[in-house]
C-alpha cells in the first residue's frame, strides 16, 4: 500500500502508517528499530531499496530524508508504504525550505518507541556525525567514506570525534579481511615482521586496514596501489614465508600459510544491504574501530620511511636456512671427498705394490729352476 502526503506533518504522517497497517491486517508493529537515512534525490531509490532488503533479517520502520534547502515556504511531503514486498514500513519525507535545516523536528515524533535508531548517511556523512542534529538521535551512526573524495581529511576529522556508536562502511567491508587474517595467527602464531596491504588507489578500506594491522601487530605496514577492484592482497612477512590473502578478481581468494597448500576462500565484495545488515546485528560500541581511527592519525604524521617495509622483513629466514644447510653439506661433503680420493690413490698403490711384488718372486723361481736342456746334458 502507498499512501501519497503533500504538504503534510508528522501527526499525519504517524495516522497514516497506522492506517496503513490496519489495512494491511497486522495491527502490531513487530519492528526491532528504525533506521533513518539521510540521502539526496538522486540515489534515495537505491538508498531505500538497500535499507528494505536489510530490513527482511532486521524488520525496521525507514525513514529516508531528502532536505532541500532553500530561500521558499518550509514544507513537507510523504510517501508511505506499507506492504508491497517491503517487511516493515518505508517512508520517504520530502524536507523544503527552511524545514530542511531542522530535520529533527519532523523525524523525532516518527521513531519507534523503546527501540534503538540507526542513522545511515549514504552521500559519506558529516565531518562529526555525533555532532550532526539527526546524529544525535542514533545509537548507531553509519557513515561511507567510500562515497566522498579526500576520505583520509574525513576520517581525520571523524578521528578527533569519535563517539561510541560511530563507523563506517569502509570499515564494514573489511570484516571478512580482519577475520582471516586472525584466524591464520591463530592456527598458526608466529612472528610478523612486516606487512602489506594492496588495493586500488584512494581506497578508504585499505587505508584502515593498514591502519588496523599496525595498532594490532605493531609493525611498519606498506600500502600499495594495484588496479583493483578494492583490496586485493593482504601479506603478513614472517621468518617461516609470508601469510597471504589476496583476491585479485573480487569475488574468490587464495588463502597462503608457509607449509601448508594454498585454499581457495570465497570472499566476495558485499552489497550495500548486506553491509547494512551487519551493523544492525552489533549496535554496542566499536573499541576497535576507534583505535583504528586513532592509529590512521598517527600514521598521517609518520614519515615514509617508517611506514615501508624493508627488504630484511620481507625476507623469510627459511631461504637463510636453505642456503645455510647448502654450505654445510658442501663443506661435509669436501672433507669426505678428500678422504675418499687418499683412500682409493692408497689402494692403487698398494695393488701396484703386489702386482711388482708377485714379478720379481717369479722371476727368482725362474732364476733358481734349472732347463730342460742342461738336465738332459748332465744326465
Amino acid at each position: 500500500m502507498i499512501i501519497d502526503l503533500t504538504d503534510t506533518t508528522s501527526s499525519e504522517i504517524a495516522s497514516a502508517l497506522l492506517k496503513a497497517r490496519r489495512n494491511a491486517g497486522s495491527p502490531a508493529m513487530g519492528m526491532v528499530g528504525t533506521i533513518v537515512v539521510v540521502v539526496d534525490e538522486s540515489s534515495h531509490h537505491d538508498a531505500m531499496k538497500a535499507a528494505n532488503e536489510a530490513g527482511r533479517e532486521h524488520p525496521s520502520r525507514v525513514l529516508v530524508a531528502i532536505l532541500r534547502p532553500g530561500k521558499g515556504a518550509p514544507g513537507l511531503d510523504a510517501e508511505v508504504r506499507v506492504g508491497e514486498g517491503i517487511p516493515g514500513e518505508a517512508v520517504l519525507l520530502r524536507l523544503h525550505g527552511p524545514l530542511a535545516k531542522v530535520p529533527e523536528s519532523v523525524i523525532t515524533p516518527l521513531l519507534l518507541p523503546d527501540s534503538p535508531v540507526i542513522v545511515w548517511w549514504p552521500g559519506g556523512g558529516p565531518r562529526v556525525p555525533a555532532e550532526d542534529p539527526l546524529g544525535k538521535l542514533g545509537r548507531r551512526r553509519v557513515t561511507d567514506a567510500a562515497a566522498t573524495r579526500r576520505a583520509s581529511i574525513d576520517y581525520s576529522a571523524r578521528a578527533e570525534g569519535y563517539a561510541p556508536g560511530d563507523t563506517d562502511f569502509a570499515w564494514t567491508r573489511l570484516t571478512p579481511w580482519r577475520a582471516l587474517m586472525a584466524a591464520a595467527l591463530d592456527q598458526y602464531p608466529t612472528k610478523v615482521t612486516g606487512a602489506e596491504v594492496a588495493a586500488a588507489r584512494g581506497n578508504p578500506s585499505a587505508d584502515l586496514m593498514a591502519a588496523w594491522l599496525q595498532s594490532r601487530l605493531k609493525v611498519p605496514v606498506e600500502q600499495r596501489n594495484t588496479r583493483g577492484p578494492g583490496v586485493t592482497a593482504v601479506r603478513l612477512f614472517t621468518p617461516s614465508g609470508p601469510i597471504a590473502l589476496t583476491r585479485p578478481d573480487g569475488a574468490v581468494a587464495t588463502f597462503s600459510v608457509p607449509g601448508q597448500p594454498d585454499r581457495p576462500v570465497a570472499l566476495k565484495r558485499r552489497t550495500t544491504s548486506e553491509l547494512l545488515s551487519e551493523e544492525l546485528r552489533r549496535l554496542d560500541p566499536d573499541d576497535v574501530y576507534a583505535k583504528t581511527l586513532a592509529c590512521m592519525v598517527e600514521r598521517d604524521a609518520m614519515p615514509d620511511d617508517a611506514k615501508t617495509v624493508g627488504a630484511t622483513a620481507r625476507k623469510s629466514t627459511a631461504a637463510k636456512v636453505t642456503a645455510a644447510g647448502k654450505k654445510v653439506a658442501q663443506q661435509a661433503a669436501g672433507p669426505k671427498k678428500s678422504a675418499a680420493a687418499a683412500k682409493a690413490t692408497a689402494a692403487k698403490k698398494a695393488s701396484a705394490k703386489k702386482t711388482t711384488a708377485k714379478k720379481s718372486a717369479a722371476k727368482k723361481s725362474a732364476a733358481k729352476k734349472p732347463s730342460v736342456k742342461k738336465a738332459a746334458v748332465r744326465r
